[in-house]
């Protein structure tokens, strides 16, 4: 009787012992563990040690909850404009509520897969070529937006859809290359159509300042030439007007200025005519001499020299032979 009673009690803590390890429950980090009561949900074991109900409780679903990463396989899209192209990408989801996404849907993950790919072709379908390989962010945002929007009630957060790779057709890639040469040449041509014009303006308002700058030296030439006239015009009236009053007061040696002076100036006027060779002085020289005497008396009556002076400098000009002109 002592022997059943015992095996009994050993059955019993066996049992006792077997309900405390189905009791407990390690949860990993970065998982959650779903319990059923009766195949019913009732709570969600977070990381660390876990306590359920043995016999009542059971484990039904274990979820990551770190981020995971959904390759998209490529897949071919009509554009706007009817070209078509391969398109892959890639998708970076986060369950965030472990009971949304144990029964909310079946086969998470091909649940989401299929919903990108089916925006993909929506977005990337309502765009036209040169769009579609220039708006990559805008793609990427707006198929972020709708795919989070959708997944929302299954407990997911989907933090990132990219673009991978964009494949038009061989004939297409050509076409566009053409055309990429093309807008190429033409911005060349004009760059240096542009240049050509340039330079052609520049140099244009370099020769108008050159011109406008040469004129304004000529400008400035004639009146710096006018205002020497003006003065040589009028010392000579001056010396005329003292060689008239010398000549009112009855001075010799200004009438022989006088008429020296104007000897002078025809003989240099025959002197310089381009065509003399020969030229045939029929003077005297003792008349120019006595002129040349003259010009100094009036020299000395005009300035108030030494009187001697003058007679000195008149004897040593009798000295001095004429000048006559070259031929």
């Amino acid at each position: 009787m002592f022997e059943g009673a015992g095996i009994a009690v050993i059955i019993l803590l066996a049992v006792v012992l077997f309900g405390l390890l189905r009791s407990i429950r390690m949860v990993p980090q970065g998982s959650n563990y779903t319990v059923e009561r009766f195949g019913r949900y009732v709570r969600t074991l977070p990381p660390g040690l876990g306590v359920i109900i043995p016999f009542f409780d059971r484990v039904g679903h274990k979820l990551s909850m770190m981020e995971r990463v959904l390759d998209v396989p490529s897949q071919e899209v009509i554009t706007r404009d009817n070209a078509m192209v391969k398109v892959d990408g890639v998708a970076f989801f986060q369950v965030i509520d472990a009971a949304k996404a144990a029964y909310e849907v079946q086969n998470l993950e091909h649940a989401i897969l299929n919903l990108v790919m089916t925006n993909i072709r929506t977005v990337m379908g309502s765009m036209d070529l040169d769009s579609l390989l220039s708006q990559r962010d805008e793609i990427n945002h707006r198929l972020l937006g709708v795919v989070d929007q959708a997944t929302t009630p299954w407990g997911i957060k989907m933090n990132r859809i990219e673009i991978k790779d964009i494949s038009p057709p061989r004939d297409l890639v050509d076409a566009m290359a053409r055309q990429m040469k093309a807008e190429r040449d033409k911005r060349a041509t004009v760059l240096e159509a542009e240049g050509q014009r340039q330079s052609q303006i520049l140099r244009a308002e370099g020769e108008k300042t050159s011109v406008v700058l040469e004129a304004e030296g000529r400008r400035e030439a004639a009146f710096r030439d006018a205002e020497a006239r003006e003065r040589a015009a009028e010392a000579e009236a001056k010396a005329t007007l003292l060689v008239s009053d010398a000549i009112a007061s009855g001075n010799i040696q200004a009438i022989n200025y006088f008429v020296a002076n104007n000897y002078v100036k025809a003989i240099e006027a025959l002197a310089s005519a381009p065509n003399q060779k020969v030229l045939m002085l029929p003077l005297e020289a003792t008349a120019l001499i006595g002129s040349l005497g003259g010009i100094a008396e009036i020299a000395k009556e005009a300035f108030g020299g030494d009187g001697d002076q003058a007679a000195a400098r008149r004897k040593s000009s009798a000295s001095v032979p004429p000048v006559l002109p070259k031929s």
